[in-house]
């Protein structure tokens, strides 16, 4: 469709990127150091490293992947741990080696793990030993046969690590008991890989750098392969977006989102390394007291994060009372900004949320609202330069401005598609190589975009896609469960929660019983909220349960509650 969006351009933004700035992000990462060099790029529980740092550190890494391990070029490196510094340092080793990283959610069940890690083809990983005893669960049914163990306090340095590590091992008892006999440490892999040189590879845009997991209409995660190119150009579009508001050098992002989120992977660890920003890692956000404290100790100036956790902040009395004269930017990603967040920071803080819309297939960003916007407009923004969108109707066509059709996008920061899945990549293309979102959206005649609609089924709690029948072949396990349908209902603190509608074989079957079930398959966030027993579920006329009825019979409940509260 025409490109009304570029009319109607923030000043300075340009309709295109240069794609060759970067030959890959061992490029990019190399001269982010030679440029920074002695500033601080990564700050952790007190702890400090600079540019040079982590290029010392990483490189030894990479040095042990290469020299040690002796891994080919493309190997995939799963990564598996909460914002602490050695995601940084293992992270930007395993692109300079040459080798894709496979970033792992930290709380995946043993299940959701070995499916990963079987799917990816990982043969090395790099675990917290918190939750070692989860990879230890499934280590023999997967190809992994390296692996690197870190603590939380490793990177402290030696007098703090060591009371870190004791108080999360002995007092807090946060290390379950696991044994791998080959396990290495990834201190002791270090000063092995800093013995060799660490040699050249020739590394192109075209490689993969990540195999970042995502659901499906199948309810299976897969790998979207994501290029040094795919990043490079997002991060990119991302900068050149949001520069008019930054000062290089200057900056001082607080990083709550995990870094192995794609969101929070691109914009916090790319972009901001780009202009020599610090980086203040929170390892634990949900530890609400101990996270204002830290915001509380710095001068920062840029956040980043979801609807979900604005809101968390803004109930806290402490977080409320500091000083927020020196932030400029606010973004919000990963799900929908309500209005009533937003406009509670704008009053608390000065600064507005800016709203961007992505999805894991690109890397992520696809649109932006202008940083100058000063209020919330409930709308997506516009398309990032070098990004193409269309919107279209059921049988494919475009619709035109003010029309409701599916959004699809095409550009440099679109996945090369689903690692080893090509039936499934071929599902979410155009025949004209545009990617399917699965959301509905609007435009209007200055290219701004309205998500109206979701034509899949995706739940999005707190920012993390659940996909229903993930969910639904879980509980359908359970032996006295005949028929199970999951959908997304609206949830204060989490934006959206999975609500479950079960029909039972056995009448003695409790909610209580379905939730103990759950945790035991489910990472917390997938966990259904409320049960909903029926003697019936609606099915299309060829027996497929029909889950936007049950969405549409929530929706008419909620109204009515709201109605009769009047």
């Amino acid at each position: 469709m025409e490109k009304v969006w570029l009319k109607a351009y923030p000043a300075g933004v340009p309709a295109e990127i240069d794609l060759t700035e970067y030959a890959s992000l061992a490029d990019f990462f190399a001269r982010g150091v030679e440029r920074w060099g002695d500033r601080t790029a990564y700050i952790n529980m007190g702890v400090e490293l600079s540019y040079r740092q982590i290029d010392a550190l990483s490189a030894r890494f990479a040095s042990y992947l290469q020299n040690v391990l002796q891994l080919p070029k493309g190997s995939r490196v799963a990564l598996m741990m909460p914002n602490i510094l050695q995601y940084p340092v293992c992270m930007f080793g395993a692109l300079r080696g040459g080798y894709t990283v496979v970033n792992c959610n930290p709380l995946y069940t043993p299940r959701e793990l070995e499916h990963q890690l079987k799917d990816s083809g990982a043969e090395t990983i790099v675990v917290m030993e918190n939750f070692a005893h989860t990879l230890q669960s499934v280590l023999a049914n997967t190809a992994v046969r390296n692996v690197i163990v870190t603590s939380m306090g490793e990177m402290l340095g030696l007098l703090k690590g060591k009371l870190i590590d004791f108080v999360v091992r002995r007092v807090r008892k946060l290390v379950p008991r696991w044994t791998m006999p080959r396990a290495q440490r990834l201190t002791a892999a270090m000063k092995a890989g800093s013995a060799h040189e660490l040699k050249p590879v020739e590394i192109s845009r075209d490689d993969l750098a990540f195999l970042q997991y995502t659901g499906g209409t199948t309810g299976v995660a897969k790998g979207a392969m994501l290029s040094h190119g795919n990043i490079l150009a997002n991060l990119l579009q991302a900068h050149v977006w949001i520069d008019a508001r930054l000062k290089h050098g200057r900056e001082f992002i607080v990083t709550a989102l995990p870094l192995y989120h794609i969101f929070s992977l691109t914009i916090n660890c790319f972009v901001f390394f780009m202009i020599g920003a610090r980086n203040l890692l929170i390892t634990n956000p949900r530890d609400m007291k101990g996270f204002v404290k830290e915001l509380a100790r710095y001068p920062w100036t840029v956040i980043s994060g979801v609807n979900t956790l604005y809101n968390v902040l803004m109930n806290q009395p402490k977080f409320c009372a500091l000083d927020f004269s020196r932030v400029t930017l606010s973004l919000s990603g990963g799900m929908s900004l309500q209005r009533s967040v937003a406009d509670r920071w704008k009053k608390l803080t000065g600064s507005a949320l800016i709203e961007a819309y992505g999805l894991t297939e690109a890397s992520p960003g696809v649109c932006c609202n202008p940083i100058d916007q000063a209020e919330y407009t409930g709308s997506i923004g516009q398309p990032v330069p070098s990004t193409e969108v269309s919107l279209r109707d059921e049988a494919g066509k475009e619709v035109g401005i003010g029309q409701a059709g599916e959004l699809c996008m095409r550009g440099p920061q679109m996945m090369k598609g689903y690692w080893n899945a090509p039936e499934d990549t071929a599902a979410v293309m155009t025949d004209d190589g545009f990617l399917r979102t699965g959301d509905v959206a609007v435009m209007d005649e200055r290219g701004f975009l309205r998500i109206v609609d979701r034509k899949k089924d995706t739940i999005l709690v707190s920012g993390f896609n659940v996909y229903p029948n993930e969910i639904e072949d879980v509980v359908s396990a359970h032996p006295d469960v005949a028929e199970v349908a999951a959908i997304g209902v609206p949830c204060e603190s989490t934006g959206e929660a999975v609500k479950l509608f079960v029909v039972r074989k056995n009448s003695g079957l409790t909610e209580k019983d379905l939730m103990a079930f759950c945790k035991r398959y489910l990472t917390a966030y997938k966990v259904p909220r409320q049960v909903e027993f029926r003697e019936e579920l609606p099915k299309t006329n060829v027996g497929k349960i029909m889950r936007r009825a049950l969405r549409d019979e929530e929706v008419l409940r909620l109204r009515t509650l709201a109605a009769r509260s009047l």
